[in-house]
């Protein structure tokens, strides 16, 4: 008889949710994690008097109790949504080009629509059909994929199957001529580290969707109270966890998981195992090389590891009105050229677009009194990195930062002067901290090439699954879904714990 029916490599938030799923259906658990606390990216750490958001910047889908969005449902299925206080707002983002103009997009759909009208009036019929089409195909795309629509054709959806896959450049150029009209509204390509060039439209259209159907919310203390509800829940059910300890190996016998040896020696054994480590490190870190079925190999090979991202977490000593702060989520950018941006991505120039994130403007109570706190991030890949020497590491972590604050300070005049605390987190940071290859903080490469939707997040090794970003899309409620889909599938999963 095996020590546990389930072991859960990784507190992230596909490891959270899966353990705590597979835990209320009265399944034995151990939640393995490496560092002290859970989470992984969904956490927080404290410098000086601030209580510093690793990377919750929107958290999409949730909806409000009148109008549920599929988070909060899957939530309150967990029971995790009466552990945790709520905060919306009313605004999208700002974006800003210093100089050029400052707008602000309402989470609403007409107010949005309105607010661009008014400052592009030549390309109003275009905005009217532009949100149009955006929110048909979305309609479709639920009916599709959510509703699970058994008749679903190219006939019955057709501009589901038009664009499914159209990248996104020619989708803006279709409608508009203006590039700072096409800035406006795809700016979320920096949210999911692709240039529009490379972005399948309809990952655009969702999030620009989703986000003015169901209001941009925090959580009241941060993606870190999130972990911990999570925690304490999957807890409450039984199940058990490892703060401190990583996994050396996954332990294969007749092409079935049989357990783990952890990295201080324990073995433990289970009849199934959830990594919510990357499938590469999985694979080639913790699998005999004569176990990996050559089959999954060659899928991760047709992959591309995603973006990282340089983030410096700064606390002012003022309130962020202050200094010209009036909105949470703020994109600064230095052109229109959303392809060049891209391109500085894979360099160690500034950053041409960065998000700038203060929460206190949402949450009055996030930062101590008289002060606020800015999660401030440029998408980034590692690969320029690599090509730093050790000994120049820091002078390199310090320059880009530099550069950084050289934009911040131009959209808001004075926030250098006010800084109290400053910490900089560069793509090998990440990879430090998540383990993932290159930092990555989606997984691989958010393009039609490497889509999740052709990925099983099944394993060929019998027992073995995985959940989080390398599974699904990146964001927090994908990665968080990812556990409980996957969950939901292990006691059907070919005999294994049934």
């Amino acid at each position: 008889m095996s020590d546990y029916d389930a072991v859960v490599i990784g507190a992230g938030n596909g490891g959270l949710t899966a353990a705590l799923t597979l835990a209320k259906k009265g399944k034995s658990v151990l939640l393995l994690e490496r560092h002290n606390i859970p989470g992984g990216c969904a956490t927080s750490f404290i410098r000086g008097r601030f209580e510093f958001e690793v990377a919750l910047h929107q958290l999409s889908s949730l909806g409000s109790p009148e109008n549920p969005g599929p988070l909060r449902m899957m939530l309150d299925n967990l029971g995790i949504m009466e552990m945790l206080e709520i905060v919306t707002t009313d605004t999208m983002y700002n974006i800003v080009m210093p100089g050029r103009f400052d707008l602000a997009l309402p989470s609403d759909r007409v107010a949005s629509q309105e607010v661009l009208k008014a400052r592009f009036p030549r390309e109003k019929e275009a905005i009217d059909k532009y949100f149009d089409l955006v929110f048909e195909l979305c309609m479709q795309w639920v009916n599709i994929d959510v509703l699970k629509d058994p008749e679903a054709s190219r006939e019955k959806y057709p501009l589901f199957y038009h664009y499914r896959f159209k990248d996104a450049s020619s989708v803006l150029d279709e409608f508009f001529t203006d590039p700072e009209l096409k800035l406006v509204v795809g700016i979320y390509w920096m949210y999911l580290g692709m240039p529009p060039s490379r972005l399948a439209f309809f990952d655009l259209a969702l999030v620009f969707f989703i986000l003015l159907v169901y209001d941009p919310a925090h959580i009241k203390g941060g993606s870190q109270a999130l972990s911990n509800a999570i925690i304490e829940k999957y807890l409450e059910h039984g199940g058990t966890v490892r703060f401190n300890c990583g996994v050396e190996k996954i332990v294969i016998s007749n092409n079935k998981v049989a357990g783990v040896i952890t990295d201080d020696g324990s073995e433990i054994t289970c009849d199934a195992v959830i990594s919510n480590a990357s499938p590469i490190t999985t694979y080639f870190d913790m699998i005999d090389p004569e176990y990996v079925p050559p089959e999954e190999l060659r899928i991760l090979g047709t992959r591309t590891i995603g973006t990282s991202a340089f983030t410096v977490y700064i606390g002012l000593d003022c309130e962020p009105e202050e200094v010209g702060i009036r909105y949470g989520a703020n994109f600064l950018c230095t052109s229109t050229d959303m392809e060049h941006h891209f391109d500085l991505m894979k360099t160690m120039q500034p950053p041409g677009a960065a998000l700038f994130e203060c929460y206190d403007v949402v949450d009055r109570d996030f930062s101590p009194p008289g002060a606020c706190q800015i999660a401030y991030v440029a998408m980034q890949y590692a690969d320029p990195w690599y090509d730093i020497p050790p000994q120049r590491y820091a002078d390199a972590k310090y320059a880009y930062a530099q550069g950084m604050l050289d934009l911040a300070e131009k959209a808001f005049p004075g926030c250098r002067d006010h800084i109290e605390e400053i910490e900089l987190a560069s793509p090998f940071t990440h990879l430090r901290y998540l383990g993932h290859p290159g930092g990555a903080i989606y997984g691989a490469e958010q393009s039609p090439k490497d889509c999740n939707l052709m990925i099983d997040p099944i394993s060929r090794i019998k027992g073995l699954s995985f959940v989080g970003a390398w599974s699904t899309t990146g964001g927090f409620h994908p990665t968080l879904a990812s556990g409980v889909t996957v969950a939901r599938t292990i006691p059907d999963l070919k005999g294994v714990m049934s």
